[in-house]
């Protein structure tokens, strides 16, 4: 590859820069343009991929030399990426590649890393993942786009709102942060006539500036915004304005919580389409131009001609329940925000409810697991935030609360505030417990805790089920008929699990083998 050489990051000439900007689909000039992508996991592996598919030359970078990494650099090379690993490939503050028309870039990688830092001195435009499956989509024929952020509920409600388009005879996919890589998902054989896009902050921060040729969905939403990720973002400011961009360039509508005034700032600060329009959800009885709930029924004010005299009804309240158990308020948020999206992707009344009628969460997400004794014992590992935790305890009265782990900087005084009158009793885990305990210690100092250290003995495969078993037995021992023991951490898990799903695992077996003696 000619120009590839290592030392200082050179500005690319004009005419490359200008054919950068060009780049808006599949049948753009993608050939001889020299790429670096950073980072060799799921979404730079498919950058590359896609990329040496279209013609470019790419060198892809990645600190990690671990045995997935190598297997998946071996695999670029055979396709005719140069694959470099090592940090010193990474870590060089002025280095880079000379003569690189265009990086992009994995969206964990911080915007301080140094070859980001290198490329933005350098004029060279640095692109996610998302920017990049969004300018090779095909030129004519290619799927519309449903996006959707919040600090919580997005993995919830980007599938709520496959599904009803599915039952909608629509050919959808999940894809972005969860589901489909969106590389994949635009080169898919078969193509999607609408995709649910889930966008982390991160991605979102890697979107291009251009808003002429950057992504423009059919319609957007932003579940809700609260502190998350602020060691990445700096600031929550920063993290929200991160949030905002995906309603930038919406065609139809912006969807937004009537209960989250972020949320509607999110959407008057955003640069939209000509006709694009604002739409709020509410659990409550909703105002014209929004979607709530009249009694049992979710009922649409927004998308109905009679808007301003009647309503339309949408589902009940039964349609959303698993096997007859309560409905959290979060859960009719995200099926009113799914409702939303869905009907601007063109599907029929019948099939938002049938959709949400045939929806199944995924696993973590206010499972109950068991009801033995007349206690219920609900997996929420999902809950790795204070806010997801409060969404999910506010869904469950008396509550026998399990939670800690990785706080990531957060307090819970507010979090323990809002919800000290629900709890019976708290077991605690993890590195950052104790902050969860002086909050308890503040706003609940009548509730029982219980501090779980971990086991100091066996095998080190066996110790996260150790640990289960003596949180489920405090927790058991703490609990009385009629109570919710609810894992619902607040925290995030790579303490002492290997994922939060690990975590809901190891807690969902516990109370099993508890059960079955």
């Amino acid at each position: 590859m000619s120009g590839w050489t290592s030392g200082p990051l050179g500005a690319p000439r004009a005419a490359d820069t200008d054919r950068v900007r060009a780049l808006r689909s599949a049948s753009s000039p993608w050939a001889g343009l020299r790429v670096l992508v950073t980072g060799i996991a799921v979404s730079g592996f498919a950058a590359a991929d896609a990329l040496l598919e279209a013609g470019a030359e790419v060198v892809v970078v990645d600190a990690r030399t671990g045995e997935g990494e190598r297997d998946r650099g071996r695999l670029l090379e055979v396709l005719g990426a140069r694959v470099l690993l090592g940090p010193e490939h990474v870590a060089d503050a002025p280095g880079g590649w000379s003569g690189v028309d265009l990086v992009v870039t994995s969206p964990g990688w911080h915007p301080d890393a140094p070859l980001l830092v290198a490329a933005a001195l350098a004029g060279v435009p640095v692109w996610g993942d998302v920017e990049l499956a969004w300018r090779m989509r095909p030129a004519t024929g290619a799927a519309r786009w449903l996006t959707l952020t919040g600090t919580n509920g997005k993995t919830t409600t980007v599938e709520m709102t496959a599904s009803i388009l599915r039952a909608g005879g629509l050919r959808a996919a999940v894809a972005g942060n969860v589901g489909t890589p969106l590389l994949e998902a635009m080169r898919h054989p078969d193509a999607y006539e609408v995709l649910a896009v889930e966008l982390s902050s991160f991605q979102l921060h890697w979107l291009s500036t251009d808003t002429e040729a950057s992504l423009r969905p059919l319609a957007s939403a932003c579940l809700n915004v609260a502190p998350d990720h602020l060691d990445w973002h700096g600031s929550l400011d920063a993290y929200a304005g991160a949030k905002g961009r995906v309603y930038e360039g919406s065609g139809v509508a912006c969807v937004y919580s009537l209960a989250d005034a972020r949320t509607e700032r999110l959407v008057r600060e955003a640069d939209v389409q000509e006709g694009c329009r604002a739409v709020g959800t509410t659990r409550g009885v909703p105002p014209v131009g929004a979607l709530g709930v009249v009694e049992d029924v979710l009922a649409d004010r927004a998308f109905v001609a009679e808007r301003r005299t009647s309503a339309a009804e949408l589902a009940t309240l039964a349609d959303l329940s698993r096997d007859g158990g309560p409905v959290a308020p979060h859960t009719v948020d995200n099926a009113l925000v799914a409702a939303a999206l869905a009907d601007e992707g063109g599907v029929a009344a019948v099939a938002l409810r049938d959709g949400l009628r045939g929806f199944t969460p995924a696993p973590h997400r206010v499972a109950v697991v068991e009801q033995p004794g007349g206690v219920r014992w609900v997996d929420d590992s999902k809950a790795t935030n204070a806010h997801a935790a409060a969404a999910s305890l506010a869904a469950f009265d008396p509550v026998v609360w399990v939670a800690g782990g990785l706080a990531k900087g957060a307090r819970f005084d507010d979090l323990v505030a809002a919800h000290a009158r629900r709890l019976r009793a708290a077991v605690l885990i993890g590195r950052d417990r104790d902050e969860l305990a002086a909050a308890l210690a503040r706003h609940a100092p009548d509730v029982p805790v219980v501090l779980v250290d971990p086991p100091q003995t066996g095998p080190v495969d066996a110790l996260p089920d150790a640990l289960m078993d003596a949180v489920v037995a405090h927790a058991a021992a703490l609990a009385r008929p009629g109570d919710t023991v609810l894992l619902a951490p607040a925290c995030a898990s790579m303490d002492q699990f290997t994922s939060y799903a690990h975590r809901g695992d190891a807690f969902a077996a516990a109370v099993r083998r508890r059960d079955a003696r």
